[in-house]
C-alpha cells in the first residue's frame, strides 16, 4: 500500500499518540519544545482513505556551514514495523525529508529484537568466560525485528554500530520490568534478596518518598551534580530540566513527575519519571554520597514502580544498559543494579541511518565517532 507523508499539527499528532497503547516520549510533539536547539516537524502517514495511520516527530540538526540537516526520529516513527512492506512506509518519509534538505536520516525502531531474563543476565555476569550479553543465547527473539532488519538492509539503511559503552543517540539496550498481570506483592517477590532487603531497610530507617514539582528541581539538580561528579558523566545544564517539565506537562499534566527521597530532612535521592500510555520510564536519577546506607535509591525506585502499576502501566522502563557483563567494566554496576528488579534486558532493532549525501554523511560519521 502506498502512503502519503505530510506535516501535521501538534494537536493531531498528540491525538494519534493518545490512541496508541504506548509511544516513546521522544515521539511526542512536546519533545520538540524540549529540543529547542533543533528544528522539528510532526509528520503523518495517510492511507488511501485519507486516514492518519502513522506519525513521527522529526528533529533537524543543521550541519555547521551548510544548508542541510540530519533528520532524526528518536525511537520512531510510529508505524507498522511488523509490515512486510516497510518500503511502502519509509519510502514516502525519505522523499519528504529529501525535499526538506536532509543529508541523512536516522530512525530508531523500538521493535524488540532479543530479550534476556534476569536469571540469564545474572548467570552471564557470574560466568568469567562471558564478557558480552550479546554472546549469550537470548530467552526470546522478536520476529517483527528480524523481518524489519532484513527489509531495512535491502532498502540500503545502515544498521546500528556496536559500541563498548554508551554512544550518541538513544540506547539500543534497556532494562524493563513487565507490570502487566502483576501486583505489588508479586513484583516485590520477583526482585532479588538485596533489593527486597534494601527497600525494607529504607522503610525502617525512615526514608520518606514524596512527589515534588518544578519548584523542587534546584534540590534535584544539586544532588544530580554530585552524582555526575562521582560517576564521571557530563551533566545537563539546569535549564534543561524546567524546560522538559513545562513542555511535557503542557501536553499532559501527568506526563512527568519528580520524586524526592528524604531521610531526617536530608535529600538522599531524587528521580524523574515519565509516562506515555502504558509505558513509564525512569528518566533521570540522582543520589547523595552521604547516607548511602539508608538506601534512598531503592526506596524511590520502588515508589516509581508502584506508581506506574497504579497508573495502569504495562512496562516500567529503567532505560539504558550496555552490552557488557565483564566484571572489570565500569558499566557492570549499572546492569547489576537494574537486574535486581527481576525484569529483563531488552535489545531493540535500534537506530538505523540512511545517507542521502554520502560525502556529508561520511564527514558527519567521522565527527560523531570522535
Amino acid at each position: 500500500m502506498a502512503y502519503r507523508v505530510r506535516v501535521i499539527t501538534a494537536s493531531d499528532h498528540a491525538a494519534f499518540n493518545a490512541a496508541q497503547p504506548a509511544v516513546s516520549f521522544l515521539q511526542t510533539p512536546a519533545w520538540a519544545s524540549v529540543k529547542s536547539g533543533w528544528g522539528s516537524q510532526s509528520l503523518g502517514w495517510f492511507d488511501h482513505r485519507g486516514l492518519l495511520v502513522g506519525a513521527g516527530l522529526v528533529l533537524y540538526r543543521r550541519l555547521p556551514g551548510f544548508r542541510t540537516s540530519l533528520a532524526y526520529l528518536p525511537e520512531g516513527p510510529v508505524i507498522d514495523w511488523a509490515s512486510d512492506d516497510l518500503a511502502g512506509w519509509l519510502g514516502p518519509l525519505v522523499e519528504h525529508l529529501k525535499r526538506s534538505g536532509a543529508f541523512a536520516i536516522r530512525i530508531g525502531s523500538t521493535a524488540v529484537a532479543r530479550t534476556w531474563s534476569a536469571e540469564t543476565v545474572k548467570a552471564a555476569i557470574a560466568d568469567p568466560a562471558v564478557t558480552r550479553l550479546g554472546d549469550v543465547p537470548p530467552d526470546t527473539v522478536g520476529e517483527t525485528a528480524v523481518r524489519a532488519r532484513d527489509q531495512l538492509l535491502e532498502l540500503g539503511w545502515r544498521p546500528p554500530k556496536e559500541a563498548a559503552g554508551f554512544s550518541a543517540g538513544q540506547p539500543r539496550r534497556v532494562f524493563r520490568l513487565p507490570l502487566a498481570g502483576n501486583d505489588e506483592e508479586r513484583l516485590l517477590q520477583g526482585m532479588n534478596q538485596l533489593w527486597r532487603r534494601n527497600i525494607k531497610k529504607a522503610g525502617r530507617a525512615g526514608v520518606i518518598v514524596t512527589q515534588g514539582g518544578v519548584e523542587d528541581l534546584p534540590d534535584f539538580y544539586r544532588v544530580y551534580l554530585e552524582t555526575a561528579e562521582r560517576d564521571h558523566f557530563v551533566p545537563r545544564p539546569f535549564g534543561y530540566f524546567p524546560a522538559m517539565f513545562h513542555a511535557l506537562s503542557a501536553e499532559d499534566e501527568d506526563r512527568i513527575r519528580l520524586y524526592l527521597a528524604h531521610h531526617e530532612g536530608d535529600l538522599v535521592a531524587s528521580t524523574i519519571w515519565i509516562r506515555v500510555g502504558g509505558h513509564a520510564w525512569y528518566s533521570y536519577g540522582a543520589s547523595a554520597t552521604a547516607k548511602r546506607e539508608v538506601r534512598g535509591s531503592n526506596a524511590v525506585q520502588w515508589r516509581m514502580i508502584t506508581d506506574a502499576l497504579a497508573a495502569g502501566c504495562t512496562v516500567y522502563d529503567l532505560r539504558g544498559i550496555t552490552d557488557t557483563v565483564d566484571k572489570d567494566s565500569p558499566h557492570l554496576g549499572l546492569i547489576q543494579f537494574k537486574v535486581g528488579t527481576g525484569g529483563e534486558a531488552v535489545e531493540y532493532l535500534g537506530e538505523w541511518d540512511l545517507p542521502l549525501n554520502r560525502l556529508l554523511y561520511k564527514a558527519f560519521d567521522v565527527y560523531m565517532s570522535r
